[in-house]
């Protein structure tokens, strides 16, 4: 029977493989594009999206996160197509090789995020996984789709081919 972290570890995979397509056509000299006035750059999306493997970390090396304490210190934000990889590769990695150690019962316990006293979510480590960590990366990657197709970049299929691949 496979463990929890074997199968989140499957589907983790395919969802990274897709991100590292999308981080591959990154439009250097665009980074200042917004869509929208209430839109991020797109140099902060993507780096949000190449990052957010170190959420992941996170989620399986400590009990919670409290955003009413400094953060551990990061790395100079990516800035092009070659940080966006690079960030992207290493916290992809650390993530994976942390969640392949994970066992069943690390992932049943509760991890919780929080501000001060305010509980923001407390839920299994595999929940917060699959909501905050891959559900999250699924989202704001979408969102970038959209920032590449109004750039003019081609679009990867992700999930089956895109209008791009014809």
């Amino acid at each position: 029977m496979p463990t929890i972290a074997q199968v989140a570890l499957a589907d983790l995979d395919h969802e990274l493989a897709n991100t590292r397509l999308m981080l591959e056509r990154y439009p250097d000299g665009k980074n200042d594009f917004t869509p929208h006035d209430k839109s991020w750059p797109m140099i902060r999306l993507a780096a949000h999206v190449a990052t957010l493997p170190d959420l992941g970390c996170m989620a399986l090396s400590r009990s919670e996160i409290d955003f009413a304490n400094p953060l551990p210190a990061r790395p100079t934000p990516p800035t092009d197509r070659a940080s966006l990889l690079a960030a992207f590769e290493r916290d992809s990695s650390a993530f994976k090789g942390l969640l392949a150690e994970a066992t069943d019962e690390a992932m049943m316990e509760t991890w919780t995020m929080r501000a001060g006293a305010h509980v923001i979510l407390a839920m299994p480590r595999v929940g917060v996984l699959r909501s905050m960590i891959i559900n999250h990366l699924v989202h704001h990657r979408a969102q970038l789709t959209i920032y590449y197709r109004l750039c003019g970049v081609p679009v990867p299929g992700l999930y089956g081919p895109s209008a791009d691949d014809a």
